[in-house]
């Protein structure tokens, strides 16, 4: 097993393009609605954590692909993943929603969970299920604080 997932990277790099798009076109970001400060720095540190573990694979914390086929499905899976989020983004790129928040949440939080577990990534297995609650509320509570301002 290597040190480093250059598959994981892939995936990684291509669900960032949108955001950067998003972070380009929208100088003043987003208005964050929800205000939880533990579930925030849990986010990030899920967030960041999870990004690295998906290509920084130190043996001694992951045993790699040991199930059959492991490394298609998780490449498989991966970029089925990716495409969609990417397409959730192209379809909700007008929209300000609960359904649009929901889906880019929970998407890559999948990734992370699924990556993790398919090359038994302890790290990635960890930090992706501290990510995936804590991205899926805040995206949850903002959209719908948000939706509950402009009524």
């Amino acid at each position: 097993m290597s040190w480093f997932n250059f598959i994981g990277l892939i995936l990684v790099v291509i669900i960032l393009i949108p955001n950067i798009i998003f972070a380009y076109t929208n100088k003043d970001g987003f208005q964050n609605y929800y205000d939880n400060k533990l579930v925030e720095v849990l986010e990030q540190i899920g967030r960041f954590g999870s990004f690295l573990f998906m290509f920084f694979t130190p043996p001694f914390l992951n045993l790699g692909f040991k199930i059959n086929n492991a490394k298609t499905i998780y490449i498989i899976t991966g970029a089925i993943l990716v495409v969609l989020y990417c397409l959730g983004w192209i379809v909700f790129r007008k929209e300000s929603s609960i359904r649009k928040s929901l889906v880019l949440s929970i998407l890559p939080s999948i990734l992370f969970i699924e990556s993790g577990i398919l090359s038994l990534n302890f790290p990635l297995i960890v930090l992706s299920l501290i990510f995936a609650p804590c991205h899926i509320i805040i995206s949850y509570k903002n959209a719908a604080m948000q939706g509950k301002k402009y009524e």
